[in-house]
């Protein structure tokens, strides 16, 4: 996808120097493979590794549903399909990047990897792939996550992974953080702050990400290039791609040979990212050079960000609370090729639990907020009548997420919404480049 941009994003910036980052800057943070892959722009297709492949048959591929159940429950003539990424122990698509970025690490002779984990599924599934080849991982977990799924961190243990609430008193970014707001429940921002502390300060270490940069689309892109490959079979052609969007990734994937398609002039397929209204990167958020962290250590991506210093309410949405987005989205957002809605989180589970009633599957929260796209937008064919086809990825499973569905069958689900004064705050925070 990104070599067919017209415009290529800008740059990734050293924050010290403000200069492009070279393959040397990156290198004691990540794997020089993935470093490798972060920088090109001119390759369209990476070998995936027989070692990779080979794990993957374990799961992949995953289906391609037709709705027919939710498309007679909306009374809607549109075509609803999903890719269902929810078929593997970690519950979700995070299994596709970690699995390649871990084996990668092994062959570089790395030893031990830390990272962040919002919902705890990247967390997860990074275990998972650590215990295959033999790797040490350290994870730090959103608090507010690590409290609402406890069962997330027993199963992160039980393939052998250390977790930490964060923000944590064991980094000094983390005491750092909790001196300043001891009640926070922590952030995305937050816990990559420590997990890079550690890596960098750890011997034969590296940091690992699960959503935000573009080597990250670029193992996630198998999704959607065996959906293409499915629709294919029997000539089905979306009108409307819907994917939901925190950092990035499940979308990325999802759309990349798609869009791939629709910047060539192939297709004028509609992509829509949804978000949180609780923390709107792209609906409310400024395209500016930001870090990815809050600790201010990251190297600069340009984005759409609500500013590093964000901190979004401890809402159920975990997996996409945070602050920006990925760099390739973020051009195609602000080229108008991407549209983006956000919706509060009690609309979001009225959407899931249809979902769950007529289609039998428990959907993450944080695919549900692409359900509630795709039902506005079968709902929107029923008036006019137009029979378009609609794509969505269903990114995981809602299985661990059950504290969050009591809450809103018992009416104590919140909504909450930044206010302006809120994301001035977070903007202010924005480096000056």
């Amino acid at each position: 996808m990104r070599p067919a941009l017209k415009n290529p994003p800008a740059p990734i910036l050293h924050p010290g120097t403000l200069q492009p980052c070279g393959a040397a800057d990156l290198r004691p943070i990540f794997c020089d493979e993935l470093v490798k892959q972060e920088l090109n722009t001119t390759e369209s297709r990476i070998p995936i590794p027989e070692e990779v492949r080979q794990f993957y048959k374990m799961y992949r591929p995953s289906p391609v549903v037709r709705a027919y159940f939710l498309e007679k429950a909306l009374g809607t003539p549109a075509k609803i399909y999903y890719k269902f990424e929810g078929t593997n122990t970690s519950g979700s698509h995070k299994l596709n990047s970690a699995i390649a970025q871990i084996y990668y690490a092994k062959q570089q002779g790395i030893t031990d990897v830390t990272t962040e984990t919002g919902a705890g599924q990247w967390g997860t599934a990074l275990a998972m792939a650590c215990a295959y080849f033999g790797l040490s991982a350290k994870v730090f977990m959103v608090k507010v996550s690590s409290q609402q799924k406890p069962h997330r961190r027993a199963v992160m243990e039980t393939y052998g992974a250390s977790v930490l609430a964060s923000p944590s008193d064991t980094t000094k970014v983390g005491r750092e953080i909790l001196a300043a707001m001891p009640d926070t429940g922590g952030s995305l921002g937050c816990a990559i702050s420590e997990a890079i502390e550690v890596a960098t300060q750890t011997p034969n270490c590296r940091y690992v990400l699960g959503s935000v940069l573009n080597h990250v689309l670029l193992h996630q892109s198998v999704i959607g290039l065996e959906t293409q490959a499915a629709l294919a079979k029997f000539d089905i052609r979306p009108d409307v791609i819907i994917g939901c969007a925190g950092g990035g990734s499940n979308l990325g994937g999802l759309i990349a040979p798609f869009m791939t398609g629709r910047l060539k002039g192939e297709n004028n397929i509609r992509f829509v990212a949804v978000e949180p209204a609780s923390c709107p990167s792209f609906t409310r958020g400024k395209f500016a050079y930001d870090f990815g962290d809050t600790g201010k250590t990251t190297p600069l991506l340009k984005m759409y960000t609500l500013g590093s210093g964000f901190i979004p309410a401890p809402n159920h949405a975990g997996g996409l609370r945070f602050h920006g987005m990925n760099s390739v989205l973020s051009q195609l957002y602000n080229e108008g090729y991407l549209e983006a809605k956000a919706y509060e989180q009690n609309k979001v589970f009225e959407a899931a639990t249809l979902f769950a009633r007529s289609e039998g599957t428990l959907p993450a929260p944080e695919s549900s907020h692409a359900i509630k796209a795709v039902i506005d937008e079968a709902l929107a064919c029923k008036e006019t009548g137009e029979a378009r086809t609609i794509l969505f990825g269903l990114t995981g499973t809602g299985y661990f997420d059950l504290s969050a569905y009591a809450s809103y069958q018992a009416g104590t689900l919140t909504d909450a919404i930044p206010t302006d004064a809120d994301l001035a705050k977070g903007i202010a925070t924005l480096p000056a480049v």
